[in-house]
């Protein structure tokens, strides 16, 4: 039976619930007994894999692998994935070079297939280190299962991050948050900006995201913006606005009221 996230709350409140019970319910979530089966598959296999032909192959090691990098729904997608798999990522021309989804890039440089002459999967630490992704990304998808807003915020707690260590510069970080579903989602809905603001040019897209951002949170550096405290606040503010989004049939006063309650002693940081 696979274990079911726990969130009693909508919006702020059930973040810093889930907040502080996160380390727990992964742990629960990891010892389902569906889990389990698959982690000891995956580990009692993954050291004879040799080739990116044989991993896709096995349709079992094959969801793991693109599992670890949010890459669920190419499950079916076998002949572009052992392509991605066998180019790797030392030729620039190489497939993964060219996708703007650098997921599949993160995905070839792990498993090494097309990097090197022997595989990283016969590395000792090589299942530990795709079996913590998995089970984190996984844990992120059965979130989404019972809120997907708060799906989206733990998709901010790791790409922001991740994406503000990158050597890039600020423009073409913007460029990649512009670039991502759930990063885009999350700046737009916490910026309080209109879905068509997607429909302009790029470059159009990132001035008005920088410009707001510096307003709202007075940087438009998104090495700043994934500092604790930033990040914090804009993972808030994302949370309120989109439940303001999905509160739109109630009455004001029930908003209001649900809010409060939500913000407890912080009060409401949402700026136009």
């Amino acid at each position: 039976m696979t274990y079911q996230p726990v969130i009693p709350f909508s919006g702020f409140a059930g973040w810093r619930f889930l907040s502080r019970t996160m380390e727990t319910q992964k742990a629960a979530f990891a010892a389902s007994s569906e889990n389990q089966r698959l982690d000891r598959y995956f580990r009692e296999t993954i050291g004879s894999i040799d080739t990116a032909q044989e991993l896709v192959d096995d349709r079992r090691l094959l969801s793991v692998a693109l599992g670890a990098f949010g890459l669920d729904a190419d499950i079916d997608n076998k002949y572009f994935i052992r392509k991605v798999l066998e180019e790797g990522s030392l030729d620039r021309t190489a497939l993964a070079n060219k996708l703007s989804d650098k997921s599949y890039l993160a995905l070839t440089k792990a498993f090494g297939f097309g990097d090197f002459a022997i595989p990283r999967t016969k590395l000792s630490t090589f299942a530990d280190e795709i079996l913590n992704q998995f089970e984190s990304r996984e844990f992120e998808v059965a979130v989404g299962g019972v809120d997907n807003d708060m799906r989206m915020a733990m998709s901010l707690q790791r790409e922001l991050p991740a994406l503000a260590a990158r050597d890039l510069s600020e423009p073409a970080k913007w460029y990649t948050i512009i670039g991502s579903p759930a990063l885009s989602r999350v700046f737009q809905t916490a910026l309080n900006l209109p879905p068509s603001v997607g429909a302009l040019d790029v470059e159009q897209q990132r001035d008005i995201y920088m410009s707001k951002a510096q307003r709202v949170y007075g940087t438009s550096d998104p090495a700043e913006l994934a500092a604790p405290e930033k990040l914090a606040a804009l993972t808030r503010d994302y949370l309120l606005r989109a439940q303001l989004s999905n509160m739109a049939s109630v009455s004001p006063q029930n908003v209001a009221l649900s809010l409060l309650r939500n913000t407890g002693t912080q009060g409401l940081s949402l700026r136009l």
